[in-house]
């Protein structure tokens, strides 16, 4: 998995460019029909310190754009966002006990929940890893 790095005047944020993600700074990577989420190495550089996480529940229904998740950070909290229309079939239970995942591994054992998508044409909306870090590059003035 490559990264496309991205420096900014406040900071050096990676982006993977085998995934997907939303203006809202979630990645999104597709396995077999399911939608697994997380948030970028940028979102949780901005949240500092993550020191809880609430889950979605399996089974639960989401629609696109609604809070899914919470982090909970020493700075604030944060909403983490459905990137698309479906079910919740899986979540990342080690959060519970090690929430700093999220900080030390946001591609990988920091993953959040996944999902199975109502209609896999909604992910053709979401941002390429190009586009999502030219919006960082814009928020960030770099």
């Amino acid at each position: 998995m490559a990264r496309i790095r991205v420096e900014t005047p406040s900071g050096v944020y990676e982006v993977d460019d085998a995934l997907l993600y939303t203006e809202s700074d979630e990645w999104v990577r597709v396995e077999d029909g399911v939608v697994r989420v997380g948030v970028t190495d940028y979102a949780q550089k901005e949240l500092k310190d993550i020191v809880g996480v609430e889950l979605p529940e399996v089974g639960s229904r989401l629609r696109k754009g609604e809070p899914a998740a919470v982090l909970e950070s020493i700075k604030a909290t944060a909403d983490v966002y459905a990137p698309v229309d479906g079910e919740v079939v899986e979540v990342n239970e080690r959060l519970l006990d090690e929430p700093e995942l999220v900080n030390r591994d946001p591609y990988g054992e920091g993953w959040i929940f996944a999902m199975r998508p109502d209609d896999p044409s909604q992910l053709q909306g979401l941002l390429t890893p190009e586009r999502y870090a030219e919006k960082i590059r814009r928020e960030k003035g770099g």
